[in-house]
């Protein structure tokens, strides 16, 4: 961020020698739309070497831009001048999806990946005991057969920040291209609430 802005301070300076006022505003703004197009791909951000974080801005979220059904609330910086990062909050919904997509193309090949959801069920979370959430990963081209399993979130109410695993994969010339992975449960129409979504990570497993 703080190199962003420094672009900008460069630009503004430049336009000023060479350019009337109007012309420098509208170059501000030409380059305020480019650096909000640059700044969607960094909410993919890679951590390290081999180690993938998606931010719950970048996933998919049904109705999460109602305030009725979520809530986004930052998160506390863990380290000092990192951006901050906005959590999803779930404040009742019947119909539960989250969902992503991620390209492999830089992963290592010959490496085992596991998908992660880190989520956190607050004390007062509730509608949770009557059907598990499903998870589910899907692959490339349709190259594997989808991983699909459940998961009971009940045990998980007042603990802190957990990793839910929604699959895992062998890193392979096959798997090359956008896998999705999602968390959701469409069927028991029972309003849930509690749930907070931090992101998605993709990493080696160990």
């Amino acid at each position: 961020m703080a190199m962003a802005w420094l672009i900008i301070a460069v630009v503004v300076v430049d336009v000023m020698k060479h350019n009337s006022i109007i012309t420098m505003v509208a170059e501000l703004f030409s380059l305020v739309a480019a650096m909000g197009l640059v700044i969607q791909f960094w909410v993919l951000k890679r951590q390290n070497d081999e180690v993938f974080k998606i931010n719950a801005r970048a996933l998919s979220i049904t109705w999460s831009d109602n305030s009725e059904y979520w809530s986004w609330v930052p998160l506390p910086n863990e380290k000092p001048n990192e951006e901050v990062v906005e959590a999803a909050v779930l404040n009742m919904v019947c119909w539960l999806d989250v969902s992503g997509k991620f390209d492999t193309k830089n992963l290592r090949l010959g490496t085992k990946y596991e998908v992660i959801f880190m989520v956190k069920l607050e004390d007062t979370a509730n509608g949770w005991d009557w059907e598990p959430v499903k998870l589910k990963l899907v692959m490339p081209n349709g190259s594997e057969t989808p991983e699909e399993h459940s998961v009971s979130f009940v045990e998980y109410i007042g603990k802190q920040w957990i990793d839910i695993p929604a699959g895992e994969f062998m890193m392979s010339k096959e798997n090359v291209g956008e896998i999705s992975f999602s968390l959701y449960e469409h069927d028991a129409n029972i309003w849930r609430s509690g749930l907070i979504v931090k992101g998605v990570v993709i990493r080696p497993k160990h």
